[in-house]
């Protein structure tokens, strides 16, 4: 939050260069919110994954993306570069959105995954951390919508407390209780479940390409 700074413009290379010098097989691509931006932050977003790929033809790529306001034609400057994996995460149950996603909307996120996966049959994925006082029948209800809208991968983890200034913790969830989770999940269709405690959105990203 607060006023950020200029954009930079040689950060694609950057990146680039980064991932080329690292010799990285499978990136994946995050940033802040930019929402003081009229693009919403997609043109810089476009101009990275390119920047990749000339540098880095062999190397495959997820792009963990906000929702840029659901607007559509940011959205199809990621579909026009065609990430193998792109990822927008749900973070938590529809009750709970507002207290943990300030600025996200439950259903804006949902409309995000299927406008990706019906324009551009990207392979989509989300993630939901548990842990925030959510029950079993919003988990199950969150995993329901995200197949409605042909989510392909779904990754379930702890939430831990960044600060004293976020949320706190109300659980700690059993291993047991994540490996219900991945079975349901699996039930459900997706084709990559990822659940444990020390899951994040990123954990064994590179089985997810297949």
């Amino acid at each position: 939050t607060g006023k950020p700074d200029k954009v930079d413009w040689k950060e694609p290379i950057k990146i680039a260069r980064s991932i080329q010098i690292m010799g990285v097989r499978h990136a994946v691509i995050t940033s802040v919110d930019r929402d003081d931006l009229k693009d919403n932050g997609s043109i810089l977003w476009r101009e990275t994954i390119i920047a990749i790929r000339k540098l880095n033809p062999n190397t495959t790529l997820e792009t963990l993306i906000p929702d840029f306001k659901g607007d559509q034609n940011s959205l199809d400057r990621i579909i026009e570069v065609k990430p193998e994996v792109v990822s927008h995460n749900l973070e938590t149950v529809r009750r709970l959105t507002k207290e943990v996603r300030i600025q996200a909307k439950y259903d804006r996120s949902l409309d995000v995954l299927k406008y990706l996966k019906d324009k551009g049959s990207n392979r989509t994925k989300s993630g939901i951390m548990l842990g925030l006082g959510e029950k079993k029948e919003e988990v199950l209800e969150t995993l329901e919508d995200l197949r409605k809208v042909d989510v392909d991968i779904v990754t379930i983890g702890q939430y831990l407390q960044p600060s004293k200034k976020h949320l706190p913790v109300k659980s700690f969830i059993k291993p047991e209780i994540f490996a219900k989770f991945k079975n349901i999940a699996e039930n459900l269709g997706f084709k990559h479940v990822e659940s444990g405690p020390l899951v994040r959105s990123s954990y064994k990203a590179h089985k997810h390409i297949s």
